[in-house]
């Protein structure tokens, strides 16, 4: 079974500087029937204006997962990390017991476009952590690139939570296939472009909740980017 989270439902914020899509209840944004799947507690597709950012502010028992689909996302944080992500950069910040973060896009010209992604950790109280890894366009194109697992496994990044993040590039006609453990459930996520998944035409912004076990296969109608969370 296949439960689609369309775009132009999701939660919405306008700070001006700021414009936020939530796919699940966040903030000031409250849905009863959209609070996350499994251990996949936010999915924030955030555009931020030249110049304008995320104050420090801080974080705890939470992996923080950043993905920049265009622009560049400069980020500091209270563990003495200083770096700029770009596409095909990948950052994780296990908040643990505690730590203070700033996000700022630091073009005078150019807007960042970004995927925020946090997972509920599998203990709380670890030490916080930070680590960023670009993936290549080759290994995503076609194909599904691991960017998180609980164990680092196949170059991606190891978190403390049991969740397979995967991406793939596609263009027109180019299709990947994913099967499920019986006992897992898939979440997907269309970051840019249009897909059949299923047969299910999804666009821009479009998510799906898919039944634990069921095969899915997505297909480019156009070059797309696509994210899929593998989740107990």
């Amino acid at each position: 079974m296949i439960t689609l989270r369309p775009a132009g439902e999701r939660g919405h914020s306008d700070q001006g500087w700021l414009q936020s899509y939530h796919s699940f209840s966040f903030a000031e944004y409250s849905d009863p029937n959209h609070r996350g799947v499994s251990n996949l507690r936010v999915l924030n597709d955030d555009r931020v204006q030249p110049g304008q950012g995320f104050a420090r502010h801080g974080h705890r028992d939470m992996e923080i997962v950043s993905v920049v689909l265009s622009g560049a996302l400069e980020h500091q944080d209270s563990l003495g990390n200083g770096s700029v992500i770009r596409p095909g950069d990948v950052q994780r910040m296990s908040a643990g017991t505690g730590v203070l973060h700033s996000e700022f896009n630091p073009s005078a010209a150019e807007p960042v476009h970004f995927l925020q992604i946090w997972l509920q950790p599998n203990r709380k109280g670890v030490a916080p952590a930070y680590t960023q890894k670009h993936f290549s366009e080759a290994s995503r194109r076609g194909r599904w690139c691991l960017l998180v697992s609980p164990d680092g496994r196949d170059g991606s990044i190891a978190t403390h939570q049991d969740a397979l993040l995967y991406a793939s590039l596609l263009e027109s006609g180019e299709a990947v296939a994913h099967a499920p453990a019986a006992d897992r459930q898939t979440y997907v996520h269309v970051a840019r472009g249009k897909v059949l998944l299923n047969d299910q035409s999804l666009g821009d912004g479009d998510g799906a909740r898919i039944s634990a076990g069921e095969p899915v296969r997505i297909a480019g109608s156009e070059a797309a980017e696509v994210l899929l969370f593998d989740l107990p």
